[in-house]
């Protein structure tokens, strides 16, 4: 077979941001209903009152994310008076870090990193939302990383009761949840519940047609003319299917593209596409391990360690192991094992032998947590 070689200085990518995590396509397909919804939420503070409460729910890849990152653009560009911040809260999952994101968007500039509180950062967000007289509606995505250690109690807390210290501010909020399993009323308190009251907006899955339309006109974007062929993008698709994940398909045309490249061929072929699978199916894992601090990264590193050896393992086993290279208490043990399921690196199982029995187990291979943590 004949391979048509690239010249030193050509590329298969037409645009390759087109296939970055943050890009926001123009066209953005079969999310119409969302947007109608989510824009009749947002409509009162377009009018100068306090936007409605908001969940956005559905799995992994469904199109939350860019929904609410296009409806916030629209926002930016239709008024000054009501003022939209995101926050990912797989980086920022603590209240100081999210007070301190929203803000930098206020200010443009971040906090003092030492000596400054929570509270003094948001007494500053508060008087700036006074003195301007603007309407903030934040976006909490990816919020399930904050059902840990109460956080996201303390977080919608702080932002929904802010006008009974300082009358006339008006906040929103957006909760945007991957993790359809988080039954949200039973882990929110009385006192947030009360004040919270949301209206919700459900992102089905992707359907096989709509992960084809979506992922070919990526690729007519990102690449130039006939780098991927019909059964190519095929293949694709049918990844894509399985990791049931829109990220993980625009990923794989990235890295199916950079193989094509590397070998200085024109065309993606079958063996670009299986080779990027493999790497392309830890998106999720790369991701969550980037965000985890010095005590959660010991003990992950612990639990897939001794899961190279044992498999599952019990809570106290695995507390033995990992306490004195942690240098932590068993509450607090605990408390970073609940982040890890919530974050989905672990499955928790309770067994009933000689009473009740809690046990833990990785929902990845350990040798590729352990390399992503070296």
């Amino acid at each position: 077979m004949t391979r048509h070689l690239l010249n030193w200085d050509e590329t298969v990518f037409r645009d390759s941001e087109v296939f970055d995590p943050d890009f926001v396509p123009e066209q953005f397909n079969f999310r119409e209903a969302q947007m109608r919804e989510l824009a009749f939420q947002l409509r009162p503070g377009l009018r100068g009152a306090r936007p409605l409460n908001t969940v956005c729910r559905g799995p992994p890849g469904t199109g939350k994310t860019t929904t609410v990152r296009k409806l916030f653009a629209e926002v930016e560009e239709a008024s000054k008076a009501l003022v939209p911040i995101y926050v990912n809260c797989q980086l920022d999952n603590t209240t100081f870090g999210i007070i301190s994101e929203i803000y930098s968007g206020l200010t443009g500039h971040v906090p003092r990193a030492s000596g400054t509180s929570t509270k003094k950062v948001f007494d500053a967000v508060a008087k700036l939302l006074e003195r301007d007289g603007q309407i903030l509606v934040v976006a909490l995505d990816d919020a399930n990383y904050l059902l840990f250690n109460n956080e996201l109690n303390r977080v919608l807390y702080s932002l929904l009761r802010t006008h009974e210290v300082y009358p006339g501010t008006k906040i929103g909020v957006i909760v945007v949840l991957s993790d359809l399993s988080v039954n949200l009323p039973e882990r929110l308190d009385a006192r947030v519940q009360s004040i919270f009251r949301p209206g919700e907006v459900y992102f089905s899955p992707y359907t096989s047609d709509e992960v084809r339309s979506i992922l070919d006109e990526r690729a007519r974007q990102g690449f130039y003319p006939g780098v991927l062929a019909g059964d190519g993008l095929d293949l694709v698709v049918d990844q894509t299917m399985k990791s049931g994940d829109l990220r993980v398909g625009i990923d794989l045309l990235k890295r199916a593209g950079i193989a094509a490249e590397m070998d200085g061929r024109r065309r993606i072929e079958e063996e670009d596409v299986c080779g990027a699978y493999a790497t392309s199916r830890y998106l999720h894992l790369d991701a969550v391990i980037r965000t985890l601090r010095g005590e959660e990264r010991t003990v992950l590193e612990g639990l897939a360690r001794a899961s190279a050896e044992s498999g599952e393992l019990t809570s106290g086993d695995l507390y033995e192991r990992v306490r004195e290279e942690a240098g932590i208490a068993y509450t607090r043990f605990w408390e970073i094992i609940t982040k890890l399921e919530a974050m989905h690196l672990v499955d928790i199982h309770f067994r009933t032998v000689r009473g009740r029995t809690r046990t833990v187990s990785l929902r990845y291979e350990p040798d590729q947590i352990l390399d992503r943590l070296k």
